[in-house]
């Protein structure tokens, strides 16, 4: 005769698999609430559309929490733990494009990818040339060229700026313009920024510059940032070019022969080239260049302004990064066998 006890436990396994189905349905359709009130979320958008601006730097965490305060999305977790788990790679800097209707989810993958922004970045790197930036302005698919592909004394004047040469003048910096936009508001814009920041710098220059002008400074500054890409270096490196003007002796700098060179050049200098007068060969004349020789940010501006106070006139690489700074000649002579030493012991594998 069967127990009670055996009785019950069929009862008690199917009481079980309810709880569990139960349990599991309540999980399940708590999670897709939560999905809709988050993810699967309508962006509200005022109109048919609005812009998302995402600013150079900023991340996927900082940008989920400014939309959540101003009430874009809901339980702003869930969209970082989703994000965390199928999103990879950083934010790209841009504006995008949301659509009415789209969820947030969408508006999510929508910003995954930096080619549905619709700004067009375009880099401008500092120590390059102007003829390198009006290339990839040639180049972009979404710049709308106007003068660039002009001959380049028509394009200087329906630039209207009052200088035979765009180099130097375009302000280094990562930029957004809309797609579409032209060759020419986009350098007039770069050019306007370069000389906010040098008339700054000029109206702040210390005293007894050996500059005419604030162009002159401008072409320091270029000379400057081709010599040394370590900031703590910029300030030493002015001084020793100007004390240089002071005194009488020529710069004397590689970059500026290179320049001069233009097409010319294969990577290499040789005694034939820096006895080769050219208007910006300045082992063969005296003073500065006609123009810089580069695009030159704003530290390199202002370092043109403060040269250090040393009595360095001399520099030469280490050959271990950064330079070796002197007063004399001898001193630099040092330096330079220093300098041919370490080059050959990386030669020949050895740790210098």
């Amino acid at each position: 005769m069967m127990s009670r006890m055996e009785k019950n436990r069929p009862e008690k396994k199917k009481t079980n698999i309810r709880f569990w189905f139960v349990a599991l349905f309540v999980i399940v359709a708590g999670c897709w609430i939560i999905y809709g009130l988050s993810l699967g979320r309508q962006y509200p958008v005022d109109g048919q559309k609005q812009f998302i601006s995402i600013n150079q730097g900023e991340t996927y965490t900082g940008l989920i929490d400014r939309l959540a305060q101003q009430n874009k999305i809901d339980f702003p977790t869930v969209v970082k733990i989703y994000r965390k788990l199928m999103v990879h790679g950083t934010l790209k800097a841009g504006v995008y494009e949301v659509e009415k209707g789209m969820t947030v989810l969408e508006v999510l993958q929508l910003m995954s990818n930096a080619e549905n922004s619709q700004m067009n970045k375009i880099m401008v790197i500092d120590g390059t040339t102007s003829k390198q930036l009006l290339d990839r302005l040639r180049q972009d698919p979404f710049v709308t060229k106007t003068i660039v592909n002009l001959p380049y004394d028509q394009m200087m004047a329906e630039l209207g700026i009052p200088y035979k040469s765009l180099e130097g003048l375009l302000a280094p910096n990562t930029y957004f313009f809309n797609k579409g936009e032209t060759d020419k508001r986009i350098i007039l814009n770069l050019y306007h920024r370069q000389m906010d920041a040098l008339d700054h710098a000029w109206e702040n220059r210390a005293d007894n510059l050996p500059y005419k002008n604030k162009y002159e400074a401008l072409i320091m500054a270029s000379i400057i940032k081709k010599e040394t890409s370590v900031d703590s270096e910029l300030n030493e490196v002015s001084g020793v070019f100007v004390r240089r003007l002071q005194h009488g002796m020529r710069l004397q700098t590689d970059p500026t022969v290179i320049y001069g060179l233009g097409d010319q050049y294969d990577g290499s200098i040789t005694k034939q080239d820096l006895r080769t007068p050219t208007p910006y060969n300045t082992y063969t004349m005296n003073g500065l260049p006609p123009t810089p020789i580069a695009l030159p940010d704003t530290k390199s501006i202002e370092a043109a302004m403060h040269p250090d106070d040393s009595k360095n006139v001399y520099f030469v690489a280490t050959g271990n990064g950064g330079h070796k700074f002197s007063e004399t000649l001898a001193e630099h002579n040092a330096a330079v066998q220093s300098y041919l030493s370490v080059l050959k012991a990386k030669k020949n594998g050895a740790t210098p």
